[in-house]
C-alpha cells in the first residue's frame, strides 16, 4: 500500500509512505458495479435497462498486525509493535493531508490486483495486551474506495466516441505516464491504463510489453 498524489497531470508515488503487511489477508472483496438508466416509457410493460455510467468500486480485506514476535521480521529486519505499525497504516491511508485538503489516494497492490482509491472506513480491534494494556495483536478492517479522474473514468468504460483503443510497444526509457501523455491526451489516465493491463507499478515497465491504451486522433 503506497500513497500517491495526482499533480499537473502527473503521477506521484511516496515511497516514503509505504505498508507493507505482515501477514497476507486470507480473502479480499472486490467489488464493481454498472449504473443503469431504468426510466420507462408510457405503455411500455417493461423497459430495456440503458447503460448510464460505470459504478463505484471498492477493495475490502482484514489485516492482523502482531507484535509479539511470532511473525518473522519484515524486508528491514525489524520487529514493529503494533501501535508503531498503526501509525504507519494511519500515515498511509488515513491522515489528512494539509496540502491537499483531503484524505489521501492511495495504490493498493497484491498479487495481480492493482487498485487506486481511497480510504472509506477502516475498524480496529485490539485481541492481545502487555500487562501494561501496550497491544500485541490488532485485526484491521479496510474497505476502500475506487477513486479516478474523468480522464480514466473514459478509459476503463470506453465510451468516449473520440477514443480508440491501440496498442503500445514499450521501448527502453519508456514511463508510463509519458506514453499517457502520448496516446490518451493526459499522464494523469496513468493508473487508469495500469490497472486495464494488469501493471504492478506505474513506474516500471519492461521494454517489449504490449500495453492496450486509449488514443485520442489529433
Amino acid at each position: 500500500m503506497t500513497r500517491f498524489t495526482l499533480k499537473g497531470g502527473t503521477v506521484k508515488l511516496d515511497e516514503s509512505a509505504t505498508f507493507t503487511v505482515q501477514i497476507n489477508p486470507a480473502d479480499f472483496k472486490h467489488t464493481t458495479g454498472i449504473t443503469y438508466d431504468k426510466k420507462k416509457t408510457q405503455g411500455d410493460p417493461q423497459a430495456t435497462p440503458k447503460f448510464a455510467a460505470v459504478g463505484d468500486e471498492h477493495v475490502s480485506f482484514a489485516l492482523v498486525l502482531d507484535g509479539t514476535g511470532i511473525v518473522p521480521p519484515g524486508a528491514n529486519g525489524k520487529r514493529e509493535d503494533v501501535r508503531t505499525q498503526m501509525k504507519k497504516l494511519n500515515a498511509v491511508a488515513f491522515q489528512y493531508l494539509p496540502d491537499t485538503q483531503e484524505p489521501p489516494l492511495v495504490r493498493l497492490l497484491w498479487g495481480s490486483l492493482i487498485f487506486f482509491g481511497r480510504l472509506e472506513s477502516m475498524n480496529t480491534q485490539y485481541t492481545l495486551f502487555k500487562p501494561s494494556g501496550e497491544p500485541l495483536r490488532a485485526r484491521v478492517d479496510l474497505s476502500f474506495l475506487g477513486a479516478m479522474s474523468k480522464e480514466e473514468a473514459q478509459l476503463v468504460s470506453n465510451r468516449s466516441p473520440e477514443t480508440s483503443v491501440t496498442s503500445v510497444t514499450v521501448i527502453d526509457g519508456d514511463t508510463l505516464p509519458q506514453l499517457c501523455a502520448d496516446h490518451c491526451g493526459s499522464a494523469a489516465a496513468a493508473p487508469a491504463v495500469a490497472r486495464t493491463n494488469n501493471l504492478p507499478s506505474l513506474m516500471a515497465l519492461t521494454p517489449g510489453t504490449t500495453l492496450a491504451m486509449a488514443a485520442r486522433p489529433a
